[in-house]
């Protein structure tokens, strides 16, 4: 059986396991490319927008359209969501659209207020990488909601001649990426700006085939022999994967998924997740100890919390899967 049988099958299971309408939602719309406007995905969609998940998100957003500041944690105040982007994740992975509820809309305008210096929130400007970098993201999380927005061309172009010196021979160039850096954003200081991969790949047109193989060679093989974020990785799993920590493993994982060609550091990962599967076809990966990075993946279900957990493992692993499969066609 194919990866892509395997994976319509699991999603299948999880959709009659769950009847939980942001469960379905999610299948139908993202994995299974329903089109927006079906009828039975419009019929689902409003049981959908009702459901707690959504509400939550509708009732935590503040007046401007965020929640609480942008990517930095304020610890002296209690919320549900540490983050605008994390909720602004949360809003992408369970398939609310600009066009739903206000929700995403009002988002919009909240990122699109720091590129227009309308913002009440100010970026910090603690160092000099540090404009360039949150420019970075906000015009990424921008791309997410409503893909080539004018308003990020300018830091889009940045970073293409960027990533365009940094490999212009093929492979990476510490220095020349440097001194693209320097040029660009007129920094002086040798640590650089991280580079800016997810708002690059928003307009994948732009990267050609030889660049990203490049870009998956260098960092993803990184993250493949020493991990991201973690001290494990994915040349290293752990033997069982009921283990304390597994779902630490897809930092890294979805790190290097985000490009073509994954298959190259990711085939033994997928085979470890697919022989990990319940006797009902779903995962379960035992008690987690919290991740401090801020979960935004949960699915709430029910007051059964194994039934919750198996949910939250089996959709956050199939739409690890889904990504792969699109990452690699010949699949």
């Amino acid at each position: 059986m194919s990866l892509r049988d395997e994976f319509v099958k699991s999603a299948m299971r999880l959709y009659e396991f769950c009847e939980y309408p942001a469960v379905r939602y999610k299948i139908l719309f993202h994995f299974f490319d329903t089109p927006y406007d079906d009828s039975q995905l419009t019929e689902l969609r409003k049981d959908f927008l009702k459901s707690d998940i959504v509400e939550e998100l509708y009732r935590e957003q503040d007046i401007y359209g965020g929640w609480g500041r942008l990517h930095s944690k304020d610890y002296s105040v209690k919320a549900k969501f540490p983050t605008s982007l994390v909720a602004i994740n949360r809003c992408l992975y369970i398939g609310l659209t600009i066009e739903d509820r206000d929700i995403l809309l009002s988002a919009n305008e909240y990122l699109e207020s720091f590129l227009l210096g309308t913002s009440h929130e100010k970026l910090y400007d603690k160092n000099e990488r540090a404009i360039p970098y949150q420019k970075g993201i906000i015009c990424e999380a921008i791309e997410s909601i409503k893909p080539y927005n004018s308003l990020c061309d300018t830091t889009y172009g940045q970073w293409l001649y960027i990533v365009s010196r940094a490999y212009e021979d093929g492979e990476y160039s510490y220095e020349k990426e440097r001194a693209a850096q320097h040029e660009v954003f007129l920094t002086r200081e040798d640590r650089l700006v991280p580079m800016q991969f997810g708002l690059l790949l928003k307009r994948r047109e732009n990267i050609s085939p030889e660049l990203e193989d490049a870009l998956l060679r260098h960092h993803g093989g990184h993250a493949y022999h020493h991990g991201y974020f973690w001290d494990r990785c994915p040349a290293k799993l752990p033997d069982s994967f009921v283990y304390e920590k597994t779902r630490r493993w897809f930092h890294s994982f979805n790190y290097i998924n985000q490009f073509k060609g994954s298959r190259l550091y990711l085939a033994d990962a997928v085979d470890w997740l697919l022989s990990n599967q319940n006797a009902d076809g779903l995962w379960d990966w035992g008690p987690q100890i919290k991740d401090p990075w801020g979960y935004f993946g949960y699915f709430s279900t029910n007051r059964n919390y194994k039934h919750n957990r198996i949910v939250d493992c089996s959709m956050e692993i199939l739409n690890f899967l889904k990504n792969y499969i699109d990452n690699n066609n010949e699949i």
